[in-house]
């Protein structure tokens, strides 16, 4: 069965020069054999802008064609 919608939240994990790295929280439902769908997630920090935000929500959705 294909999954229609995935909405994943991420931790602040660290920050590069140019970029912050968000770890995925483990959620209710297991997306792989690992229990995540996408791991560390990288933002430009000029994205994000001042204060960085401790927390995201990401919404992943096919595009069909």
């Amino acid at each position: 069965q294909r999954w229609k919608k995935l909405e994943l939240r991420f931790s602040y994990e660290k920050e590069t020069k140019n970029t912050v790295r968000y770890r995925e929280e483990l959620g209710e439902e297991a997306h792989s054999s690992r229990d995540i769908a996408v791991g560390s997630l990288y933002v430009q920090k000029e994205v994000l802008g001042e204060p960085v935000p401790h927390r995201l929500k990401v919404t992943i959705e096919a595009e069909e064609e």
